[in-house]
């Protein structure tokens, strides 16, 4: 209904359409990634599986704008995979339907040892709380809040967060706003955010494209000490300065996976 909404009458081209939809899920995510998480019940999330991604046959069309065509990937655990491609290729939608907040038309997905395509709404809520971080090329802050309480929306405690303040170069920053941050330090913010909770999964969608090369390193550096400790990032990026940190590069074109 979202994409439905969204075209009809807008008079935007179609990958603007695709941008739009994809963006517009930012704020639901942010709003929703603390409201659900039962204190007393064991979580049934496995994330003790070798293999933490299996992608099998998706496709995702937005009326005829085909965003995915039978993609099929796999990923896992301590894996540190870029997907690359033009712009409108798919790669931003692939993220999103991993992380549950798009539906594809068809296929399979299997996360952590879950099948994300069988969980309630309010299960891919949870999902998202115990098992994805995500990263934006924006950092996407909310505005009123300071450094620390902006990366505590995501979950997690104090004392983590202050670690990964330090650990990120922001402590002389943490009282301040976004509107006081630099791009940079707003995007390690940003990464914060994504790993306070201790994900098991960050997906990054250009976390680097607006970034100077100190500020991008510090990012990198963060993802890349991520997946050092066991954790796996799949980063949409064209940018080579992430492309020769990763293990593997995948290029997606005409939501197809070329390479």
């Amino acid at each position: 209904m979202l994409g439905l909404a969204l075209i009809g009458g807008s008079g935007l081209s179609p990958i603007g359409i695709v941008d739009k939809i994809t963006k517009s899920l930012t704020w639901v995510v942010l709003r929703k990634i603390r409201s659900y998480l039962p204190v007393n019940k064991q979580s049934t999330i496995n994330t003790d599986k070798s293999q933490l991604v299996r992608l099998v046959g998706l496709s995702k069309s937005y009326e005829t704008v085909v965003a995915l065509d039978d993609v099929s990937l796999r990923m896992g655990v301590g894996e540190f995979v870029a997907l690359r491609g033009s712009s409108g290729a798919g790669k931003s939608t692939l993220l999103y339907v991993v992380a549950g907040l798009l539906g594809p038309d068809k296929g399979s997905i299997q996360v952590a040892g879950s099948d994300v395509l069988e969980m309630s709404g309010l299960e891919k809520t949870r999902f998202r709380k115990e098992v994805i971080g995500l990263v934006f090329q924006d950092a996407r802050l909310i505005p009123y809040l300071d450094i620390r309480a902006n990366i505590l929306v995501a979950g997690g405690d104090r004392s983590r967060a202050d670690e990964l303040i330090i650990s990120l170069g922001l402590e002389a920053r943490a009282s301040h706003i976004p509107e006081e941050l630099s791009a940079g330090e707003q995007q390690r913010v940003g990464l914060a955010r994504a790993l306070v909770h201790h994900p098991k999964l960050v997906l990054a969608d250009e976390p680097t494209g607006n970034l100077d090369d100190v500020s991008a390193e510090a990012v990198i550096l963060g993802l890349r000490e991520f997946v050092d400790n066991g954790g796996s990032v799949l980063v949409v990026t064209h940018d080579p300065r992430v492309l020769e940190k990763v293990d593997r590069v995948i290029t997606l074109e005409g939501g197809r996976i070329s390479s």
